[in-house]
């Protein structure tokens, strides 16, 4: 199973070890893109801080943002799964996952990212400020930049198992799963059950704890249909919508009745 998920807006602070190794990171087919993205950014942020905050879309009040950004390539790196914070990864909680939860989380979870293309919450990188949605003066739109890599990549590291897809929207703009992978992805929704709608906080939080639900009762579902059984096994509510033709992913909606 591989599991994709968005990465945070919030970041921890960076750590005081080594700093980035580029070449250690998973997927290294992203490397020349990483590093084509690494060098862009940095060169802005060194630079007009003004024009970085508006390339970056970051308000006055963000602009510390900015120099975090100038010292990527110096500040100590940590994984990145203690880098990532925010509503779904406060809900995931990996640091208080048992041992064997957390060895499977690091072979299942893949972090999208405008920066980085896609980390293993093992890898281990700096804080940064790159959101996909960013327009960098020399590279463009980093989804666009990073379709070609990532469709070399992301089929070989989904393997032939089960592809779940919790990313929003512009991370899925990096790479969509096409053909016989998409074929076995499954897309998830959280909707409120009383009102059938999607609420931002709630979504995130709940896909967190399916993830942690996922990873700590060892569940590994081959197919969407065996990850619609897990999750009901989990205690989820969970409504299929099977896919309209080839070439498309199953559709889940997981229902819940208490917003928290």
């Amino acid at each position: 199973m591989l599991v994709l998920l968005p990465p945070s807006e919030g970041k921890a602070a960076s750590g005081r070890g080594a700093p980035l190794k580029l070449e250690s990171l998973s997927l290294p087919g992203l490397t020349g893109a990483r590093e084509a993205v690494l060098g862009e950014l940095v060169e802005l942020c060194v630079g007009d801080e003004d024009k970085a905050r508006e390339v970056l879309g970051l308000s006055e009040g963000l602009r510390g943002e900015v120099a975090k950004n100038v010292d990527l390539l110096t500040a100590g790196a940590r994984p990145a799964g203690q880098v990532y914070t925010g509503v779904l990864y406060d809900a995931l909680d990996l640091a208080s996952l048992d041992a064997a939860a957390k060895k499977r989380a690091a072979r299942s979870l893949l972090v999208f990212s405008g920066l980085w293309g896609a980390v293993r919450v093992t890898d281990r990188i700096p804080s940064y400020r790159c959101s996909m949605g960013v327009k960098l003066p020399g590279l463009g739109s980093l989804a666009a930049h990073w379709r070609a890599p990532m469709a070399a990549a992301l089929p070989e590291a989904a393997g032939d198992g089960l592809v779940l897809d919790l990313r929003s929207s512009a991370y899925t703009a990096a790479w969509k799963p096409k053909g016989e992978v998409a074929g076995r992805t499954a897309t998830v929704r959280v909707l409120h059950a009383p009102t059938r709608k999607v609420v931002s906080h709630f979504n995130k939080a709940t896909k967190g704890r399916i993830v942690r639900s996922l990873v700590s009762a060892g569940a590994a579902p081959s197919g969407p249909g065996e990850l619609v059984e897990a999750l009901r096994d989990l205690g989820y509510v969970v409504e299929v919508e099977a896919p309209r033709g080839s070439g498309a992913a199953w559709g889940l909606d997981v229902l819940v009745d208490e917003i928290h």
